[in-house]
């Protein structure tokens, strides 16, 4: 035995009740986050693989890029992404091009369906949430966005 303090001995118990809750919110908003991609993917298109979803909202938002772009930004391996791209352009949803820059590699970006799709999905998303949090006022709806973005930077460090 040892006696240095187990972790978390050092925290008062309040705190780590608060600590506790906050992991339990923040673990049901991630279980429902991964099945709202996974709606939204399927109403983009009912074979758009997991992750899918997710891929082509980075691609619209920071694209073209490269495919090697996609591993770092969502952190999925070099093949899996390689797969899902290749799918993806299969489904219509995403063209590769010739990278200026580089004529060996490609880039990615969405097709005009995908944009038209994604912004479908989009203004339906805005609908329900302005739908589920019609009791929240703009303050209220702020007031999370602050702390959220707090909690995000907290975590980055």
């Amino acid at each position: 035995m040892t006696d240095e303090p187990a972790v978390g001995d050092e925290i008062d118990a309040p705190r780590v009740e608060s600590l506790i809750r906050l992991e339990a919110e923040v673990g049901v908003l991630m279980r429902r986050a991964k099945r709202a991609m996974r709606d939204r993917g399927r109403m983009v298109h009912p074979d758009l693989p997991p992750g899918g979803y997710m891929m082509l909202t980075w691609v619209a938002e920071h694209g073209p890029l490269r495919a090697s772009a996609l591993v770092d930004a969502l952190g999925i391996d070099k093949g899996a992404v390689s797969r899902m791209v290749q799918t993806i352009v299969d489904l219509g949803l995403l063209e590769r091009h010739p990278d200026p820059e580089d004529g060996r590699a490609s880039l990615v970006s969405l097709t005009a369906e995908a944009r038209e799709r994604l912004d479908r999905v989009a203004r339906e998303r805005r609908v329900r949430f302005s739908d589920r949090l019609s009791s929240w006022s703009p303050d209220d709806i702020d007031r999370l966005s602050a702390m959220l973005s707090r909690y995000n930077e907290a975590l980055e460090r």
